[in-house]
Order: structure tokens, then sequence, then C-alpha cells
């Protein structure tokens, strides 16, 4: 019974992202992807997942929880941990990202980034900023960051401050909730927190390239709670492959997207 209901509160909360999109014109605006299972990969459900990457045949992931809180480094064939960084009980972990030699870990409400060394995730030095952390990645010169709201902020990575900000939408649709980022092939990826959508952004202005819709990758009944959640994209350059996660999922998807027809409004 809890399953269901669970799943039933997923489901109205989808459809109503959706009414919404189509209320606001979104039929006429950015296309609808769907997507096809490539393969799978063991993932901790212990791991309450706020930032994910692949670098050099690794995953990166950076889970939240106060008391459990932490950035790690796992074999993706295995889900085997190679390195693993908790931090201290009053921090709630967030987003992480790869910068040179190191990797970057934000706090929720904490206003403090951790830098580590990526090679044995041992405190470097740390940065703060004002406002809450949620989703971070980056270009080849640039941060970006989440804040659960429709702004998208770019970052010096020497100094973490703010060089400028955009607004996501799609068509006259602000969208809100952005959580965790991947930058590919030019456009930001961003899962909306508490749906199954992934949007694609432009960094140049904002606006919604298209969605790619997960609706189905993970069954209901494999969801620990309503906050199992989808919240983790990670990208392959060198094999051209996309990789999604959730929070406490017991897999890591490779995924394919494909198109299919944008959604329409009955009207």
């Amino acid at each position: 019974m809890l399953v269901r209901t669970h799943y039933l509160r997923g489901l109205c909360l989808r459809l109503t992202f959706i009414i919404s999109l189509l209320s606001s014109g979104y039929a006429n605006a950015a296309p609808v992807y769907s997507y096809k299972v490539v393969a799978t990969y063991p993932h901790s459900t212990d791991s309450y997942t706020e930032g994910f990457f692949y670098l050099d045949g690794i995953f990166y992931e950076g889970s939240g929880i106060n008391g459990r809180s932490a950035v790690m480094a796992i074999a993706p064939e295995t889900g085997r941990t190679l390195l693993r960084h908790d931090l201290p009980s009053e921090y709630f972990g967030e987003g992480i990202v790869d910068w040179g030699p190191n990797v970057y870990e934000w706090t929720w409400k904490s206003h403090v980034c951790f830098v580590y060394d990526r090679f044995n995730l041992q405190p470097v030095k740390q940065f703060t900023y004002k406002g809450e952390g949620w989703g971070m990645t980056r270009t080849t010169k640039e941060l970006i960051t989440s804040d659960g709201t429709a702004t998208l902020r770019f970052r010096d990575p020497n100094t973490f401050r703010e060089t400028r900000h955009i607004l996501v939408k799609d068509g006259t649709k602000i969208i809100n909730q952005l959580n965790e980022l991947e930058f590919i092939k030019g456009e930001i990826y961003a899962n909306v927190w508490h749906s199954e959508m992934i949007a694609r952004i432009s960094p140049q202005d904002g606006h919604v390239i298209a969605w790619i819709d997960l609706t189905g990758l993970l069954p209901s009944n494999q969801r620990i709670d309503a906050e199992s959640v989808l919240n983790g994209i990670a990208y392959d350059p060198q094999h051209d492959r996309i990789f999604v996660t959730g929070k406490r999922w017991p897999a890591v998807f490779e995924i394919e997207v494909v198109r299919r027809t944008r959604l329409r409004s009955h009207s």
C-alpha cells in the first residue's frame, strides 16, 4: 500500500508538471525526447545522490543528509567505493564537480564549498557563498550552479564568485527547482526536482532547448520512499555515454536519448 501511495503521488506530480507546461504554451516550444536503456550499473541505496559525474573510468558521487554526507569515487562495474571522504555532521552535501586536479563539493545551507584533491579526496581549501547550494557542473572556463530556483549562476572556479546568471524558461514558462546538473555538448542538462524530466538548457540565454522524459526508468516498487527521485546525470565524452541515477536508487542507468512526438494540447 505504501509503494502504491508513493507511486500515485509521483504520478500526480508528473501530471501537474506536464499540465503546467501545456497551459503555458509548452506544446509549441521545446520538443520532448524519450530514452532507451543501454546498460545498468550497481548503485548503493545508502547514497542520497546530490552530485554525480564521470571521469577517467570512475563515477564521482556526492551524497546528502546531515551525518551521512560524503564525496566518493566509485568503480562503475562493481559499485565498489574506491575513495570516500565524509563531511562533518553539520553539513548537508550537495553538488560536485571536477576542476583540474580537484573536486569541489558544496553544501545546502551552510554556505561552504569544500575543495578536495581528486586523487585522495583530502581537503585542500574551501570557499563561501550566499544562498543555497544544489547542483554543480562546469564548462572549460566556468562553474555552473543551481540553487533550487529557475536561476543558474556561472562562477569563477578560482574564487567561486558569481560572474553572470541566466533565467531558465521554456517559452514563457519559468522552470523552477533545477537541481543536479551536467554539461553535455555545449548544453546544460538539469534534473527538475520531484519530476522525471531533464531539461536541456542553452547556457547563453537559459531557454530550454529540449526535454528528456525519463518516466518509468526506475519502477515504483524499487524506490525506497517518495524522496527517491531522479537526481544524477553524468557524461563520458570519450565514448559519448550518458548516465543517470537518483537518490537511493539501486542502479545507475546508461541511456540513449531518442526522439518522440512532442506533447500537444487538445484545445
